[in-house]
């Protein structure tokens, strides 16, 4: 089966959603001027890694059968309507917005906020990058992708996740008991594949 470690350059960097993600509204001088100066103190840190792999859907009655294992879910259900296969992948942006928002979390909080946001937005950018380049690549029309607590899909299938892809090995992203990932700004997905001739 298909499986893949990528490393990606940064994909480009949307103020606004920092700006959203920071719950702030309009950008003022002051606030514009921190998130360029959280984005100059993290872009050299941050890492932008992914594993991935092609896998088999197949509807079991009410479940989801990706092969090595299978889910009950509604929203995953729609998500990969009329799909013979699917991407599964994790992506991370690496330790350093944890590590940012914990040494200023006292001593700047608006900083650490914004580095939160920039964490945020890194890894959504990421994983846009990330289904850009195997839909070019592997000349293959993608569907929006879905994650674990959305909709009806349990976190549960993180384990089964992390269980076929080997993140902790594979990109340094582990799973705790509680189902969270660390690094915090990683993201688990399911992609299905349009219009799949298999």
């Amino acid at each position: 089966m298909l499986t893949d470690v990528l490393t990606l350059p940064p994909p480009p960097i949307s103020r606004s959603e920092i700006l959203r993600y920071s719950g702030g509204g309009g950008a003022s001088m002051d606030i514009s001027a921190l998130i360029d100066s959280c984005i100059r103190e993290a872009e050299p840190s941050l890492a932008y890694r992914a594993v991935w792999r092609m896998i088999p859907v197949e509807r079991r009655g009410a479940c989801i059968d990706f092969g090595s294992f299978s889910v009950k879910s509604h929203t995953l259900d729609l998500a990969l309507r009329d799909c013979s296969r699917a991407i599964v992948f994790v992506a991370t942006v690496g330790l350093f917005p944890d590590r940012a928002v914990r040494r200023y979390g006292e001593i700047s909080p608006s900083r650490a906020l914004v580095h939160q946001a920039i964490g945020a937005e890194r890894v959504e950018a990421l994983c846009d990058a990330l289904c850009d380049r195997l839909s070019a690549e592997l000349s293959l029309s993608l569907c929006p992708r879905v994650s674990a607590g959305y909709g009806d899909i349990p976190l549960s299938i993180e384990r089964d996740v992390f269980s076929l892809l080997d993140p902790p090995r594979k990109i340094g992203v582990t799973l705790n008991d509680a189902l969270l990932m660390s690094p915090s700004k990683s993201v688990s997905a399911f992609v299905g594949i349009k219009n799949d001739k298999g």
